[in-house]
C-alpha cells in the first residue's frame, strides 16, 4: 500500500472512532498508575476499533499503543503508533479538546499521520514529503519570534518532580512570548503549532504515542521537532522532553531552557 492509501485508512477509521466519543456519556475514569493517569471504556474501544480497522487491510501490522500494553517492535516492516484519546482528562471532565492520534512507521520513519479532534471538526494530516493539512488545506507554522507568538506547553502530570522545572520554563516563555496555553492535549498542542497558531510548544516528558504523529505534521509544515536539550526528538520509548513548532520560536525556548 502507498503512503496515501495508510493515510486514508487512518483517516476513515479516525472517523469511526470519533463518532464513538461524541457519543460516549456516563464515563467512569479508572486510575492506571495515580489519580492523574486515568482511562476509560471509550480508550479501550477506540484503540480496539483502530487496531481492527488497521490489521484488515494491513495484515502483518504491528501496534504501540498506550492502552492494554500494545507495545510492538518498532522497527517493523509496518507500525502504527495511536494513542485512541489523547486529552482523557479534557474527555472525562467533559473539556471538548481531545483527539484520536495515529502515525504509520515503516521501518522506524514515520510516512504518514493522522490527528482528528471531533468536536470542532479538524482533521489534521501529513505524509513523508508531502506536506500538512487541516481539512484536506495547507498548514504552515509561523516563522515568528516568541515575542509575537503564544506558547503551547504541557505540565507532564504524570511526573511531578518536574513541576518546577516545568513551571520555571513556562515563566520564562511567559515573559518572553505573548502568553501561555495549557489545553491539555499534546497531539493538539503540536498542531496548534503546525498550523502557525502558536509558534511553539513544549513539554517535559511525553510518550510516543502523544508525539509521533504531530511530529511529523509539525515537520511536514515546516517546522522542527527537538528535546530541551537541543538533540533530535528519537521515536523510541524513552519519554524525551519535546519542543516544536517555527524555527524561530524552538531555538529562542531551547535558549531560556538553558538559561540558570
Amino acid at each position: 500500500m502507498t503512503d496515501n492509501e495508510i493515510l486514508s485508512l487512518l483517516c476513515e477509521a479516525e472517523r469511526e472512532g470519533a463518532a464513538l466519543m461524541q457519543e460516549a456519556h456516563d464515563i467512569l475514569a479508572e486510575r492506571k498508575t495515580d489519580r492523574r493517569d486515568v482511562v476509560t471504556e471509550y480508550d479501550r474501544r477506540v484503540q480496539e476499533l483502530l487496531i481492527r480497522r488497521l490489521s484488515e487491510a494491513v495484515p502483518d501490522a504491528r501496534f504501540f499503543c498506550e492502552e492494554n500494553d500494545r507495545h510492538d517492535d518498532l522497527h517493523a516492516e509496518h507500525v502504527f503508533i495511536i494513542d485512541p484519546i489523547d486529552g482523557t482528562m479534557n474527555f472525562v471532565h467533559g473539556l471538548h479538546h481531545s483527539c484520536i492520534s495515529a502515525a504509520y512507521m515503516r521501518r522506524g520513519e514515520l510516512r504518514a499521520a493522522a490527528i482528528r479532534n471531533p468536536y470542532v471538526n479538524e482533521l489534521f494530516t501529513a505524509v513523508k514529503g508531502a506536506g500538512a493539512f487541516l481539512n484536506g488545506r495547507p498548514i504552515r507554522v509561523t516563522d515568528a519570534p516568541l515575542s509575537e507568538t503564544l506558547v503551547c506547553c504541557g505540565t507532564t502530570p504524570y511526573d511531578p518532580k518536574l513541576a518546577d522545572r516545568c513551571f520555571g520554563l513556562m515563566k520564562k516563555a511567559f515573559l518572553a512570548g505573548l502568553d501561555v496555553r495549557r489545553e491539555g492535549a499534546a497531539a493538539l498542542d503540536l498542531c496548534t503549532a503546525a498550523a502557525g497558531r502558536a509558534g511553539v510548544f513544549f513539554e517535559l516528558g511525553l510518550s510516543l504515542w502523544d508525539y509521533a504523529a504531530g511530529k511529523l505534521i509539525v515537520e511536514e509544515a515546516g517546522g522542527i521537532c527537538r528535546t530541551l536539550e537541543g538533540g533530535a526528538l528519537p521515536l523510541d520509548p524513552t519519554r524525551p522532553s519535546v519542543v516544536a513548532g517555527g524555527r524561530q520560536a524552538v531555538e529562542e525556548l531551547l535558549r531560556l531552557a538553558k538559561e540558570k
